[in-house]
Parts: structure tokens; sequence; C-alpha cells
């Protein structure tokens, strides 16, 4: 699929649809809405570092700043508040990955009513007690948001709660559209982009209409995972398409379809969208906090991915361009994986599969090819006498140029090379899984190796190694401490162990013995052993 969709088929005029409801309608909607009787007015923040990198003035409109770590506040509330107050005592009740879930139970704690909040399986912990905390009853069911509104439908039949729509309801769109009135206010002149997440559509659709009533050569664009493309694939077939599934990394956008009235106004107002990959969203986490301090979740990363994206796509320079930071509810464990990724996702890691020559002295050889780059990852197990597969990876500053250039040097050195940044296993299996049981009795002794993490240090390493004896196994992995971690294999014959011993002295790294390591025995050694 394409990664930059066109709206081909924006309508010149949005027609009154069969409620009545016109582009006015909605205007006086977004100004009279009631979102302030909670929300705040979140600050537009300038942010300098991806300013300076995509040289255009970039500003990030930081909903993460809302009481509940996200804008579904305003949305949610503004229903909540709009209801008839006999109605509303009934109970309500909402189905949700978790932002509008918070929404919705603050809003019913605020007005003194009961919620009922039902929540995939897969929904993040940090949301689910967030949510349970602000006193709503949670049922987890189902793996995707679909399965939870689906259920959330039965219940309110059932039971005779109202049901709070995430995002295809008007005061909803309503609510949210308050974002773009500040935006307007906040910002000196007419921007030249606003970068929008989307999933169902409540978002780009509330801020679009608003936007483009104001100031409507602002261009909208919408921003997805290639993984939950929901609103692509309607433009693309001009009506709404069910998706058979959708990835869950950016949990808070994970829909299968656009709503109905979301897609009505997006149809009209918004100008493209753009799709990001998984590293792309990672990239984007670490590009705001780098500027903000604040760690986003997947999906409230999606405007600056987009906005990276689209400004490299058409050379946009000199202009004002801003992004939504939607949320910042992220599980603290999922950053182990964000930070895996953000390096791939900037285009400044690259993953190879390289075969080298089984021998003294080629690991070390192989090093020195790399030259001074940075390795930020090594893997190696020995398995025969011949040929040996090493995973690598390695920083640059330019890869556009200096990748092509170094696989040109190396391949001239005889090297084979495989190019595995794109290979979904390779980075999410592979990299952790190279190893296992060696083939032979290796006479191998197993260290760990701490050394300070600079330039220089790995191969410094392997020179103080020489030709002496053989890498069995190497792990290296650059975890951005000041200090780098190698788990090392080598091949010592008994009559060596003197020489050996005097050798890990004068190395000058601290190292410790991992040989008789039970689990190096299981997994990694001679069985036969």
């Amino acid at each position: 699929m394409k990664r930059f969709i066109k709206n081909k088929n924006q309508e010149k005029t949005l027609k009154v649809d069969k409620q009545g409801r016109s582009i006015e309608d909605y205007i006086e909607s977004i100004l009279s809405s009631k979102v302030y009787d909670v929300a705040q007015v979140t600050p537009l923040d300038f942010a300098p570092n991806l300013s300076s990198r995509l040289n255009n003035e970039i500003f990030l409109k930081r909903e993460d700043l809302q009481s509940v770590f996200s804008f579904k506040l305003r949305g949610a509330y503004n229903k909540v508040a709009l209801m008839n107050v006999d109605i509303r005592s009934a109970g309500i009740i909402a189905a949700s990955a978790g932002n509008h879930a918070q929404g919705v139970a603050f809003a019913a704690k605020h007005l003194g009513v009961s919620s009922k909040i039902i929540m995939p399986t897969t929904t993040p912990k940090i949301k689910v007690d967030s949510v349970s905390r602000m006193g709503a009853q949670i049922i987890l069911h189902g793996d995707t948001y679909d399965d939870a509104y689906e259920y959330a439908l039965v219940l309110a039949e059932q039971e005779g709660k109202s049901f709070i729509h995430p995002y295809d309801d008007p005061e909803v769109i309503s609510g949210q559209g308050t974002i773009a009135v500040e935006i307007l206010k906040q910002c000196q002149g007419s921007p030249h982009a606003v970068f929008i997440p989307v999933g169902g559509g409540g978002l780009i659709a509330g801020m679009a209409t608003y936007i483009k009533h104001v100031s409507p050569s602002t261009k909208i664009i919408g921003v997805e995972p290639e993984d939950a493309p929901t609103l692509a694939i309607a433009l693309q077939n001009n009506k709404r398409v069910l998706l058979e599934e959708v990835g869950i990394f950016a949990d808070g956008v994970a829909v299968r379809k656009i709503g109905k009235e979301t897609f009505r106004l997006a149809r009209h107002f918004v100008d493209e969208v753009v799709l990001v990959s998984i590293d792309e969203i990672c990239a984007a986490v670490k590009d705001i906090f780098n500027d903000t301090r604040t760690l986003e979740e997947p999906a409230g990363a999606l405007s600056v991915a987009g906005m990276k994206k689209y400004i490299g796509e058409y050379q946009i320079s000199g202009k004002v361009i801003i992004g939504i930071n939607s949320g910042a509810n992220v599980n603290f464990d999922r950053l182990r994986h964000v930070a895996e990724r953000a390096e791939l996702g900037e285009g400044r890691e690259t993953l190879f599969g390289v075969t080298i020559p089984e021998r003294p002295g080629s690991f070390r050889e192989f090093c020195e090819s790399i030259g001074k780059r940075d390795i930020s990852e090594f893997n190696y197990r020995y398995q025969d006498d011949k040929n040996a597969n090493v995973f690598v990876g390695i920083k640059f500053e330019d890869a556009a140029n200096e990748k092509p250039e170094l696989t040109k040097e190396l391949e001239k050195k005889g090297y084979q090379i495989i190019d595995l940044s794109d290979n979904e296993m390779a980075k999410l299996h592979l990299r952790h899984m190279v190893g296992g049981h060696s083939s032979e009795d290796l006479n191998e002794v197993l260290y760990r190796f701490e050394f300070p993490e600079r330039p220089g240090a790995l191969l410094r390493f392997l020179n103080k190694i020489g030709k002496a004896w053989n890498i069995s196994l190497f792990h290296y992995r650059n975890h951005g401490s000041a200090y780098g971690r190698v788990l090392v294999g080598i091949q010592v014959p008994e009559e060596d162990i003197a020489k050996f011993n005097s050798f890990l002295e004068s190395v000058g790294y601290s190292y410790h013995q991992e040989t008789q390591n039970k689990a190096y025995r299981l997994f990694l050694n001679n069985p036969l052993k």
C-alpha cells in the first residue's frame, strides 16, 4: 500500500447530514463546548531539536498534559455533560482501549454518574489501573477494541445504560475540536500544516472541521500506523472499509473501521494521510522525549512520525508545522521495545547479516573493515571450521551515504552481506536468538567483559586477542550506558591457560568468568561435554 494517500474525492461542499447538522452547527458546538469544566488549555510548545533537524518551525500541542494524559477527556466530558440529567443518572457505559475510558470515567466521577467500561484484554495495564482508580467498573473482553465495542453495546441494551461512543458522536467530535480553537489562537498566523493521529477519526474530524472553517489554507494531514490504515483505506475506496485485522502496537488507534460521521467530515476536510511504520513511531517517541522530556505512548507520537516522513517526501522548509501529542499513557515495559527500534526508525542504525571466514583473527579483520563506525550490536556463535555468520548492528550519522559506501567496501573484501534492517523477524526475534549449542568440543572458556563505551574500545579488545585464540561466541549490545557489556567465548587449549590469564590482566577491562554458569552449560555449551 502507498505511504502517502491524497484525498482525491474531497467534496467541495459538506451537505447537511440526516440529523440536520451543518458545518455551522459544528462550529457553534465546538465554541460552546463544556470541556473547560475539567480540561485545561494545553500549551503549544516549540520543538527546537525537531525544528533544527527538519528545517521548519515545529510546534507540539501538548494534550499529553491533560489530567488523564490524553485529549480524550475533552470529547468524553462534553458528551456526558450535555446528556439529559435523567438519562445519564441511569449510568453510562463505554468501550475503549484506554484513553477514552479514562475520559469517560473522569467525567462520570465529576458529574456523579456510575460508569462501566469495557476494555480489550490487550489494554496496557497503566490504562486499566488509571480507569479503576476513578471508580469505574471495568470488564476486560476480547483482543481488540471492536470486540469490546460489540460487547458494550449488548450490555448497554441489557442494562438500560447510555453508550458513550469514543469517536463517532457529534458531541465527542465537537469536544475534540476545541484543540483546534486553542491552536489557532496560540499560533501567530495560519500554520502550513497540522498533523493529527487517526484511529476512529473523532480527533481529526473535530479539528479539521474548525481549522478549515477558520484557516482553509492550512493542510490537514492524518497519520496512521501502516498496520491500521482505517482512514487511508476509506479514502482510497471512497467508502468506509472494515479491515480484517489491525496491529496493536499503537493500541490507542487500533480501530478496524473509521466512524460514519467522522468519515463524512474527514472526507471533506482532510487533505492527505501518511502511513508510518512501528520503527518510525519509536523514533518519534524518542524525538518528542528529546524536545519535551516526556514519554509518549505510540499513538501519541504518530503525528511527529508522519510529520517527519511528509516533510522529507515533499522537501518542505521554512514553514510552521504543528503535531498533536495526543497521549502519554504508556506501559513502562513498552519502553524496551521503543528504545530497541528508535534508531532503526530514524535510519541511524542498520542491521546486517555477514558471512566471514572461520579462522583466528577473522573477527578482528572484519571489525577493522568497519572502521571507527559505532557498532551497536554483535551476535556470533561458532558452528563449524569453515564460515561464521555474524549479526551486526552499525550506527551511521548519514545512513543515506555511509550505508551503501560501507556495503560496497565490505563486498569488495569478499564478505557476503544481507541487509536485515527491514526484516521484522530479524528485528523482533533473531537478534536475541543468535547462538545455540556448539557442535564440537571447543576447549571454550566464557567471560563477561565491561569497558568504557566509546569508539574503538571494541576493536582495542579484539587487537589484544590478536590471532592467539579463536573467538567462538560473541554477543554485544550497546544499551546507551557508560560501559559496554560483552559476552565472549574463546577457544583456549589447556596448555595456553597461563598465557590466557596473563592476557586477561593485560586487557585492562573488568571481567567475570562464566564458564561454569548453569545457563551457559544448558543453552550454549557443547551438550556432549
